[in-house]
């Protein structure tokens, strides 16, 4: 006679108490209100199919088969009468097991929250703190500040506008791009030069801003260093050795 197989399949949980919650809702039981009769039989009974089906068990499970079958004897005792006036509060064997139950829901909720957790930064991206020790301590700005530039750029304004009234300045009709374009050609030449030279005896009021824009924007990004020995004294521009232009 041909044998036949069969092939049982049977849940996996990590805990005894993942089972027992699993039978809690499987039979919409309140949780305040376990009947530890079914839940003990049921309980019992996976811990059966499991040995058939050769899956291993933590001795948590035994364990908690013994408080289920222990609760479950407790509740089968019958209550002992009082004669004096004094009452006695009624101790529910499986208020134990409820509280535990309780916090098990909370620790498995606030592990779930810090798995996701470590699933969104584990998909998170951070920029590197950057290396600014060739910058030699981010001294761009040579032996001047904000105000003694701002004093030379006016000086170098007034040299070249002597006679003319400025009443707008308009950087469109020779573009701070364009200021710049020029300066990192002149860079690719020459090391170094004064601030004066990027000027001729044409150059206006519109021309030396952009140019102005242009050196400061290339302080900031750290190409270049800008210098000035005395108030009011030409701007040096001195291009950073191991900033390349090519």
């Amino acid at each position: 006679m041909e044998r036949i197989e069969y092939n049982i399949n049977i849940e996996t949980y990590e805990g005894p108490m993942d089972l027992l919650i699993d039978l809690i809702k499987k039979n919409e039981i309140d949780i305040y209100d376990i009947p530890i009769h079914i839940i003990t039989e049921q309980f019992v009974e996976y811990i059966r199919e499991a040995n058939k089906v050769n899956l291993e068990l933590t001795s948590d499970f035994i364990l908690m088969a013994s408080t289920l079958i222990e609760i479950k004897s407790k509740m089968l005792l019958p209550k002992l009468k009082v004669e004096d006036d004094e009452i006695e509060e009624d101790i529910d064997p499986r208020d134990d097991l409820v509280q535990k139950i309780i916090e098990y829901e909370k620790y498995k909720e606030v592990s779930k929250q810090l798995k996701k957790s470590a699933s969104y930064e584990s998909k998170a991206y951070y920029k590197l703190q950057e290396d600014f020790v060739s910058i030699e301590d981010l001294d761009l700005l040579k032996n001047c500040d904000i105000d003694s530039l701002s004093k030379a750029f006016t000086n170098l304004i007034l040299k070249k506008n002597k006679k003319e009234y400025v009443e707008k300045i308009r950087t469109d009709s020779f573009p701070v791009e364009r200021a710049t374009f020029l300066v990192i050609e002149k860079l690719k030449i020459e090391k170094e030069f004064l601030f004066s030279d990027l000027l001729d005896v044409g150059s206006d009021i519109n021309e030396i801003v952009s140019y102005f824009l242009s050196i400061l924007e290339l302080v900031k990004i750290g190409s270049i260093f800008a210098n000035q020995y005395n108030e009011y004294q030409d701007i040096k521009i001195e291009r950073r050795k191991e900033f390349s232009f090519e």
